[in-house]
């Protein structure tokens, strides 16, 4: 996803929602050396060195201006294509326009018309309308969060352990939320830690 174009194609295709990763960073100066991993980018947007953070020019305002201009654009093939609001676009495969791309040379061969089919289903929604359980009141989180309790109201050092199993596909992430929180206008001392 780079463009208004991206997400227009992604709506008529069926997505209600959009994920943009890399645009963004570049936005904010991203060069792509692919060294994120290694704590020296060049540009100080994935590192925590203080000499390599000071090289960092983004502002948030830059990102914000990429995604007026992405809505932008959006708006405008919406009104190219007649659509008042963007829910009604999401799933619109018939708008598609594929002659150009089947017409190409390397495309010849390829029929598209069953990935593209839309079926005729009475009643049946082809967008949003109903909210998904992601079966976050069973997370594994909500048991480390009420054992770590004292660390977090009274900043005590606290120690457990819990069972982690494959299904627990995110431990820890609620509880760092918490923590942060906790902590975010304190400074701690290193030995104040909860342990897992």
């Amino acid at each position: 996803m780079k463009t208004g174009r991206d997400v227009t194609i992604g709506a008529l295709l069926g997505a209600d929602e959009f994920g943009f990763s890399t645009a963004p960073l570049v936005v904010e100066g991203c060069i792509m050396m692919r060294k994120c991993h290694l704590n020296t980018c060049p540009v100080g947007v994935a590192t925590q060195d203080p000499e390599l953070r000071k090289r960092f020019t983004g502002q948030p305002e830059h990102v914000v201006n990429y995604f007026f201009f992405v809505a932008e654009e959006v708006r405008e093939f919406m009104a190219q294509m007649g659509f008042r609001k963007f829910e009604d676009m999401v799933g619109r495969v018939d708008m598609l326009d594929t002659r150009k791309g089947i017409n190409h040379w390397k495309a010849k061969g390829l029929d598209f018309t069953k990935i593209l089919y839309q079926p005729k289903l009475a009643g049946a929604a082809i967008r949003h309308c109903e909210t998904q359980d992601h079966g976050l009141a069973r997370a594994l989180d909500h048991e480390l969060i009420a054992k770590a309790k004292p660390a977090l109201d009274n900043m005590k050092p606290v120690q457990f352990e819990v069972a982690v199993r494959n299904v627990n596909r995110t431990v820890g992430a609620m509880l760092s939320v918490k923590w942060r929180n906790a902590t975010a206008m304190l400074v701690c001392p290193r030995t104040r830690s909860i342990s897992s």
